[in-house]
């Protein structure tokens, strides 16, 4: 793909104030992977994934536990995905995925998103064909080789592999995501994987470049981590600082 990934999802909060922000969303997704696929990480690998993966993020156990026995309950509520796709600053390409128990509210937070830092929203396909939907995975070593070797010997479908800087990118069909997390397990279990995570990854990148539209971009991720709704943001901005 040219580059080192760079579509990780935008960071988000990591200060005491904005922690609470993200234990809601992994509390909200933790409970609707768990109603749906079932509340043992052990059948239901999608949440024992999302549970690793907030470990990573250093979500509470009580806050994990807490979800998981709430969707042990009946009833409760009732989330449903949404995405939406539109033109960020700079004419960037973005992908918002939500989960939300309120539609309306959800494209109203969104919508205005867009509206205060002049970009447009847009229908559903607008940018996500520019875009590849893949498991991405990524930690220091220097044997990129070796790796590629060890998951093509498992039957494994990879796009890409990368080494830059001392840290290997491995990019494949989201469809591999979890043989690839077995693999590492059972045969390289060296590897301490600091990315793993299925996401989009743009085909270009565009480059945000004037003060006015870095100052836009700033505003429009900043409102979009302020949405309740909002999971994860997905873009192909190069911003140039």
């Amino acid at each position: 793909m040219g580059r080192a990934f760079q579509n990780r999802k935008e960071s988000m909060a990591k200060t005491a104030g904005q922690k609470t922000k993200v234990y809601s969303k992994y509390g909200k997704a933790i409970y609707a992977v768990a109603k749906s696929g079932g509340v043992d990480p052990d059948g239901n690998l999608a949440l024992r994934s999302l549970i690793d993966k907030a470990k990573k993020d250093q979500v509470p156990t009580h806050v994990i536990d807490k979800a998981i026995d709430k969707a042990k309950g009946t009833g409760g509520e009732d989330y449903s995905e949404a995405r939406y796709e539109g033109f960020g600053p700079g004419n960037c390409m973005v992908i918002i995925d939500c989960l939300t128990d309120n539609g309306n509210r959800t494209i109203k937070d969104v919508r205005q998103c867009f509206t205060k830092t002049n970009s447009k929203i847009g229908s559903t396909g607008t940018v996500s064909h520019m875009f590849d939907h893949q498991a991405v995975f990524a930690f220091k070593g220097e044997d990129d080789e070796t790796v590629l070797e060890n998951l093509m010997m498992a039957d494994i479908d990879v796009t890409d592999v990368e080494l830059e800087d001392g840290i290997i990118t491995v990019y494949a069909p989201h469809t591999e995501f979890f043989k690839i997390k077995t693999e590492f397990a059972n045969s390289m279990p060296e590897f301490d994987l600091e990315v793993e995570e299925i996401t989009w990854v743009p085909q270009t990148y565009t480059d945000v470049t004037s003060e006015e539209d870095i100052a836009n971009f700033d505003k429009f991720i900043a409102m979009l981590e302020d949405c309740e709704d909002v999971q994860h943001v997905y873009h192909n901005a190069d911003v140039k600082r």
